[in-house]
């Protein structure tokens, strides 16, 4: 029950908002903490932009052809499907390819991110956490 109700509120918040001033949705790390991604509005529609990436990330990156994996725009284009989740594209920088994806909020602070080749026959997913700041997990290191 408090799983639905943590979708349904983060969903409500996204309906409740005009098109221009959509949700923040926050800071969110992947399972490693090596690449950082702030979730927003983008116009009618929410998107994902890189703001923090590790020396490893940065450099799988530059191997890509990308000067810096910092200002790419992994998530585009995605909007709730009506389910719980949101739909859109996801770019991959190491495979410089788009692939369709979802985000299933499980909580305020977790989020299962699914990206699919060939509709729904090759899939991966990894557990992302929402995070305060995007300098959090730094600070946490250092101490």
């Amino acid at each position: 029950m408090r799983k639905f109700i943590a979708v349904f509120a983060a969903l409500a918040a996204l309906a409740s908002v005009s098109s221009v001033q959509a949700a923040d949705l926050g800071v969110w790390t992947g399972p490693k903490d090596n690449v950082r991604v702030a979730i927003k509005s983008c116009g009618t529609s929410t998107c994902g932009t890189v703001v923090y990436a590790s020396p490893k990330a940065e450099a799988d990156a530059r191997k890509s052809g990308l000067t810096t994996l910092v200002g790419q725009q992994l998530l585009r284009n995605f909007e709730p499907d009506g389910k719980g989740n949101m739909r859109g594209k996801v770019f991959v920088p190491t495979l410089k390819v788009t692939l369709s994806g979802t985000a299933e909020f499980i909580d305020a602070r977790t989020m299962r991110a699914k990206g699919c080749v060939l509709g729904k026959v090759l899939c991966k997913s990894q557990i992302w956490t929402r995070i305060d700041t995007v300098t959090a997990r730094l600070d946490d290191r250092a101490s």
